[in-house]
């Protein structure tokens, strides 16, 4: 850990002198809805902070993924894992942003210019989850390490805009948290442990203290205005499929779904207490869950046709989850698959969920 956190240091002081060279402040007149996004999770909203992480295990900074994500007029990987957009690019696109934050880690974020700091900033990474213990098997940024490097963040925003002004700022922004899937996933199954220690009601319990913990340190650090996505159907993720589904790949894992519903009422029920304490505070469950088991049990309705497997071969990155870094492994029509490798979305289906998760976001609007 004390290497990881070295390497992330050094990523934070040339936004000191970029910071320098910033010639205005923050301007509530500017096109967009609200004045900022922050972005704190996992695989599904990482935009590339892993590309910077060495000794990361998941990274999608190699072909096929971003094949279709079209930036600067040419095609490249960015780390996010698609093949083009995620949710959040799409959500960030309908309030009005030009294009999504940038990764905190990232060389975009502190060479564009003032817009890419003042807009807000992505500090999500691969293989993270609430409990850290997630994040050090796949040596990710935890997402308490998250916390802290936007703690950072803050701090060089108000050199910039003056406390008075970001305090507005970010009371008027939305902040985004977007993981649990691999706590479940790509830990508590596989860890046998973990699962010793914890039966699921437990764990379920557990992870959900978690988020608790966190929403009290974003409303500590400013926030008021948060979205927080359920968990996914578990069950019916190509991946979970593969392993859990005893070689039956026309259905979902019953099993799997039921814990994420288990967590997902535990989470509601902590959020409704959230509300009650703090006034001031609002907090959007995005329903994911819906969002993608509709895309799986009505594909066809939807436009797609295959919800069970992903367009790319997996096994790529020392994992059974991500592409292989072979596009000959590549399905012939990407828009036809609801995922793309064994756990996220394509570009279409990522389309889809942004715009299924709309009117929950919306409560969070001024």
């Amino acid at each position: 850990m004390e290497r990881r956190s070295s390497c992330l240091n050094n990523f934070l002081l040339p936004i000191f002198f970029l910071l320098l060279t910033v010639a205005a402040a923050y301007d509530e007149n500017n096109d967009t809805i609200i004045p900022a996004i922050f972005t704190f999770g996992d695989s599904s909203v990482d935009v590339g902070n892993n590309n910077h992480l060495k000794s990361a295990m998941f990274k999608a900074d190699y072909f096929p993924y971003g094949k279709d994500l079209l930036l600067v007029d040419h095609i490249h990987p960015t780390g996010r894992f698609s093949n083009g957009m995620l949710t959040t690019d799409f959500g960030a696109e309908g309030l009005g942003f030009k294009h999504a934050q940038h990764g905190y880690l990232s060389s975009s974020f502190r060479v564009v210019g003032e817009n890419s700091f003042i807009t807000g900033a992505n500090f999500a990474s691969a293989g993270s989850g609430y409990y850290d213990g997630t994040s050090m098997r796949y040596n990710a940024i935890p997402l308490s390490k998250q916390l802290e490097l936007f703690k950072a963040y803050k701090s060089k925003l108000f050199g910039v805009t003056g406390e008075k002004k970001g305090e507005d700022m970010l009371s008027k922004s939305v902040f985004i948290v977007s993981t649990g899937n691999g706590d479940y996933v790509q830990n508590y199954y596989l860890n046998r442990s973990l699962r010793k220690r914890y039966n699921i009601e437990k764990y379920s319990t557990f992870i959900v203290g978690l988020l608790a913990d966190i929403l009290e340190k974003l409303h500590g650090d400013g926030a008021r205005k948060i979205a927080v996505t359920t968990l996914p159907p578990m069950g019916c993720l190509p991946a979970a499929i593969n392993v859990h589904g005893n070689g039956n790949r026309k259905r979902c894992v019953a099993r799997l779904n039921k814990d994420a519903q288990t967590h997902n009422r535990k989470m509601e029920k902590m959020v409704n207490e959230k509300r009650a304490k703090h006034r001031d505070l609002k907090i959007a469950i995005l329903n994911t869950y819906d969002a993608i088991l509709d895309l799986v049990n009505n594909a066809t309705q939807h436009g797609f046709k295959e919800s069970r497997r992903g367009c790319c071969a997996t096994g790529g990155g020392g994992t059974t989850v991500l592409c292989k870094p072979n596009t000959e492994l590549l399905c012939r029509n990407v828009s036809e698959y609801v995922f793309f490798d064994g756990v996220h979305p394509t570009h279409l289906a990522n389309k889809f969920i942004s715009e299924a998760v709309m009117l929950d976001g919306l409560t969070l609007l001024p």
